[in-house]
């Protein structure tokens, strides 16, 4: 069985040095906002914190609150629940994606630092009261 690897072990494994230049300065950005405890979900996912959840259908889980990935082509960042199209914070960003939950990134500078971190701030403040989620 292989040793999972905490964060810090996980960053310092990203081959691209912007890249892990990138993940290191969102992983510092999430932490400092949140001041969750950050751990590994799966070998790519730094995740922030965690709730259980519950569906209608009976399927059920834990999740973390807030995360990120470092994605073969993209950074995914995991601070949205509802997106929508018109959120002046988005509109201000500079260039991403959004999917659902989901916002993407190729490269930290391609988006302006002082609005991520609002968009992180907004996330935690969602989030941070869910103990459980029904949907």
């Amino acid at each position: 069985m292989t040793e999972q690897k905490t964060p810090e072990q996980f960053l310092a494994s990203i081959e691209d040095k912007n890249r892990q230049e990138d993940c290191n300065k969102i992983h510092e950005m999430m932490a400092r906002i949140s001041g969750w405890d950050a751990k590994m979900w799966g070998p790519c996912v730094i995740g922030y914190s965690s709730y259980k959840y519950k569906y209608k259908s009976g399927h059920s889980g834990e999740t973390f609150r807030i995360g990120f990935a470092n994605r073969k082509t993209q950074i995914t960042l995991y601070i949205l629940w509802y997106p929508d199209k018109d959120d002046p914070l988005l509109a201000s960003l500079g260039k991403h994606k959004v999917g659902k939950g989901c916002l993407y990134i190729k490269r930290l500078s391609d988006v302006d630092e002082s609005v991520l971190e609002a968009l992180i701030q907004r996330a935690v403040s969602e989030f941070g009261n869910r103990s459980e989620v029904t949907e």
